[in-house]
């Protein structure tokens, strides 16, 4: 597993939390046109169907697929079928850059989950980034006056996204814990359909759930539909596609840094979309964060 950080592989991983970031302003937006399970398999389930013309060969009796089953299983669930799930039923409680901040730490949770099921140290350096992230955090969290975290009131969909931050840690270290073929492992489309397919799955069991509790309903119109093709091709597609290279070449340990890039971008779509402009506070926020990534990937 490579730590070195070069400018390709830092875009790649700014890429993704900017697309996250995306999706959970537009999973705020429609929480009340559609169920979030729901939401979640209608996103995976469109997100598959673009994909499936390009790859549809790995679902032949004959892939290489199918001797790893298990393996893309538990990929599936973790991070199809479990974390945004749990991510869109957050923000029925909770605001996107709430929730995108719980979300962001990642970083801890990725130290934590490394050293404690798969054997990897944790340095110094990655514990100073951390330090450094989790600061630039807590600044927009108490929007520059940090007497404001002291009236800081959680709700249900902070612990919905604790979970879901926890199941993505999981997620991104067996990512890099290879065991399939490299024919597989080397053709991203056929890799992410792999995970899609299982991951579908769960997410359909999970959505039936929902709807067996009869408190659900959809209302189809051009904002659902537009909000399902972004959320497929972006933060499905480009985003994951995005995040499985940044943390192959990178390490999930220094990947997971960026995702605290996901509650600045947060802060800034939410205040395009809704008229609030940005603050000081975001600026000197964006410098700790940003600080944080380069400490911990030193070697």
């Amino acid at each position: 597993m490579t730590q070195r950080l070069t400018p390709g592989t830092a875009a790649l991983l700014v890429t993704a939390p900017l697309l996250w970031a995306g999706n959970a302003v537009v999973g705020r937006l429609v929480h009340d046109l559609v169920p979030p399970i729901t939401l979640n398999f209608l996103r995976w389930a469109l997100a598959l169907a673009l994909l499936l013309p390009l790859t549809h060969r790995v679902l032949r009796p004959s892939s290489p697929l199918w001797p790893h089953w298990r393996r893309f299983a538990v990929l599936g669930l973790l991070g199809v079928g479990l974390y945004n799930a749990l991510q869109y039923l957050a923000l029925q409680t909770s605001t996107p850059i709430n929730v995108t901040l719980v979300g962001s730490s990642l970083p801890m949770w990725m130290l934590a989950v490394g050293a404690l099921f798969f054997g990897v140290a944790v340095t110094g350096w990655q514990l100073a980034g951390a330090a450094l992230s989790m600061a630039g955090v807590l600044t927009v969290l108490g929007r520059g006056e940090w007497s404001q975290l002291l009236a800081l009131r959680l709700v249900p969909g902070d612990l919905f996204m604790l979970l879901a931050t926890i199941s993505w840690s999981f997620y991104s270290w067996l990512l890099v814990r290879t065991s399939e073929p490299a024919s597989l492992r080397g053709d991203w489309a056929a890799f992410l359909t792999g995970q899609m397919v299982f991951g579908l799955a769960w997410s359909g069991a999970f959505a039936s759930a929902e709807w067996a509790t009869g408190r659900t309903h959809i209302e189809w119109g051009w904002p659902l539909v537009a909000a399902l093709l972004f959320i497929a091709i972006g933060p499905a597609l480009a985003a994951y596609r995005c995040w499985g290279i940044g943390v192959q070449r990178a390490g999930p340990a220094v990947a997971g840094f960026f995702s605290n890039l996901t509650p600045l971008f947060a802060a800034l779509l939410s205040a395009a979309f809704l008229g609030e402009a940005p603050h000081g506070y975001h600026a000197v926020a964006f410098a700790l964060i940003v600080s944080g990534i380069v400490v911990s990937s030193r070697r």
